[in-house]
This record gives C-alpha cells, structure tokens and sequence, in this order.
C-alpha cells in the first residue's frame, strides 16, 4: 500500500455559459486533477481548482508546486498517513491549499478503496439522511437574473443562490427581482463576494429586509473583520464568511470577534477534508453552523466536498454546483431532482473517464 506515482493533468471544463462573479469572469474552468497510483496499481483521484482572488494560487503555480514540491514527498508512503503527509506538506511550502487539497482527496479516495469503504464512513458515517443541492446564479441584468430563477424552481430545485458585488443599487434591484420571481418556500441566499463596502453592505442588507434573504455571503473584503463585526451586529439575517477565512487560525479571530453567523468551508481554502474536518469541529464548538462550498469543481471535487458535507452535523447546506454547470465532465454525478445521490462505491464514489481527461487535457506531468 505503498505510493509508487502520481499523475498530474491540467485540463479546461466547458462550462455551459459564463461564470461571472464580483471579481472575474470565467468562460471556461482551469482544473488540475491528481492521480495517486499505489505500488498493486490501486489508484485515488484527487483535484485542484485555484482561485488567484481567494488563495493566491494559479492554475500555473498549482502545477508547478505540486510537480515540484509535493508530489515528490509521496513517493513511499501510505495513503493512510494523512497526518503526517499534510505535515509534510505544510513544512515543505507555506499556503498553497489548492494544491495541498487535491492530493488530500485522492489520498482519501484510496483509502476508501483500500477498506471498501465510502469515504463518509471513514469520517464519522453518515450525519444526514441526504444531500439538498442549491443552483447559483451569476452575475446578470436585474431581469435576467430573475428568468434563471424562474427556470430553476421550475426544474425542481428548493434552494437559489444569486451572485452580487457589484454596485449597491443594481445588487438590490436583483435581489428583488429575483425573490419576485420565485415562491416565498424557495430559500434565498445571496453572496458579494468582498464586492462592497461597509456602508454599501449595510445599505444593500437593509432595503432588502423585506426579500426573505437566509444570508448574506462575504459582503466585504476578506481581511475586514472588523466590518464583518458591524455588519452582523446591525443585520437582520445572517452573515456568513468565506474568503475571510481559509484555516483554524482564521476561524478562531472570526470566534473571537464574533464577525459572522455562519461559515463556508472550502476543501480549496483549506487544503482537503483532513483540514476541513479541523474547521468543522472548531465551528461546532463554538456553534456557528458550517457551509461546504466549491470552487465550481468537477465530479471529483464535488464528491469529496459531498462526503465531508455529509458525514458532519454542523454542516447543515452546501454549495456544491459544479455538476450543473459543466457542459462536459470527467465523472458522472447523479441526482434525484435536487438531491445528491451516493453511489454504492468505495472512496469518493467517481469513475473517472480517462479518455475524457485526455480529451480535454492541456499539460499531463508524472512524478
């Protein structure tokens, strides 16, 4: 059980149209995926999709860190000593957990596939009966925004998340025109993306009192704690952080100074699901119920967030919207209307179509 390769393959997702967001704009998905081949030829899939906004990392240094850095720290060891690998990691290179993270996940893959075991069975069973998936809207007109939406409960889904961070006035007319358009069952939540100011976000956060808004996502930059802070004392929902923060270290200021009610772990901010598991526990202790977001990551790296979602109690939604927006995929996901079906397989549960990889595949390095 011993780790002999890995295989490193940069590779574009079509996505079906334009994903736009307070920050950027993406016409396609710069993916890197990992694959950890044992000595008997059993192999566990893992992925990176880099955020340069949120970590720092590129879709270019993320291949080269782990050409260079990490993939060579591997080479010997087993899948099962995870402490010691991400220890090993973390001295070799500060930061970078994109790339940290996908050789996380498919150590876990091959875990599961060593023991015959789904990967939420090795990380506390299951704590939910299932998974509800949201859809998330991109930045758009007021109108066009509300059209998405009516498509989207119309095909069934419960939960709309709709992308803001602009400029406070159009942020409010969408967030209208979107509650306006769609059953007031239908959960709403609504995420900035650090693209206003405090008083912006106040603004915005108040004149939509009235639109039944679950949350309010990141509103501010990442390091404005302090505003975060005003912002929840005087919002009538709730604020939930993301980029603000990516580890322990950062959770414990936000405990500190109570900034946010809510908080959205990502196997990308945090360097994979051993980290993750971390967060989830120091977020339970101190009672702030937890999100697992997406980088708009593939069959993979959903299915590794849909496993760590699943197996923990406090984390009670999740965004993994990956699936949906893909044109083509290297994996199949199923769902039941909105909800996340797991399949009956050990490790994360995908079947990665290698031939798709190569199809789709730009750089392909083996270390």
């Amino acid at each position: 059980m011993k780790i002999a390769k890995v295989d490193i393959y940069g590779i574009r997702l079509p996505l079906h149209e334009p994903f736009i967001v307070s920050y950027d704009r993406y016409d396609d998905m710069p993916v890197i995926l990992v694959k950890i081949e044992l000595a008997d030829g059993t192999v566990g899939w893992g992925e990176a999709v880099p955020d340069q906004h949120v970590t720092g990392e590129t879709h270019h240094s993320v291949m080269q860190i782990l050409e260079h850095e990490l993939a060579p720290l591997l080479k010997g060891l087993s899948p099962f000593q995870i402490e010691l690998i991400h220890k090993k990691m973390n001295k070799k290179i500060l930061g970078n957990p994109t790339a940290k993270a996908a050789i996380d996940c498919a150590l876990y893959d091959l875990m599961g596939k060593i023991t015959g075991q789904p990967v939420y069975q090795l990380i506390g069973g299951k704590a939910h009966d299932f998974l509800v998936m949201p859809q998330v809207i991109s930045i758009k007109s007021p109108g066009e925004m509300a059209e998405d939406a009516r498509r989207i409960v119309g095909e069934g889904f419960r939960n709309v998340k709709i992308k803001v961070g602009t400029d406070a006035e159009t942020d409010i007319e969408r967030i209208r025109a979107v509650r306006n358009a769609i059953p007031k069952e239908v959960n709403l939540r609504v995420d900035a993306n650090q693209g206003w100011d405090r008083i912006s976000a106040v603004t915005v956060i108040e004149k939509t009192k009235d639109c039944l808004v679950d949350w309010y996502e990141q509103p501010v930059l990442a390091a404005d704690i302090l505003s975060m802070q005003e912002i929840r004392r005087v919002s009538h929902a709730k604020v939930m952080i993301d980029e603000g923060i990516h580890g322990t270290g950062d959770l414990l200021n936000v405990i500190q100074n109570r900034s946010a009610d809510m908080v959205n772990i990502k196997l990308m901010k945090t360097g994979g699901i051993y980290p993750a598991l971390a967060m989830a526990s120091m977020a339970e202790a101190a009672g702030l119920p937890c999100q697992v977001g997406s980088m708009v990551e593939s069959a993979v790296g959903t299915m590794a967030g849909a496993h760590l979602s699943i197996a923990r109690d406090i984390i009670q939604s999740n965004e993994l919207v990956g699936p949906f927006m893909f044109s083509k995929d290297v994996a199949s996901v199923s769902f039941d209307g909105d909800v996340l079906r797991f399949p009956e397989l050990p490790g994360l549960g995908v079947e990665v179509n290698e031939e798709i990889v190569k199809e789709l595949m730009e750089v392909h390095i083996t270390v």
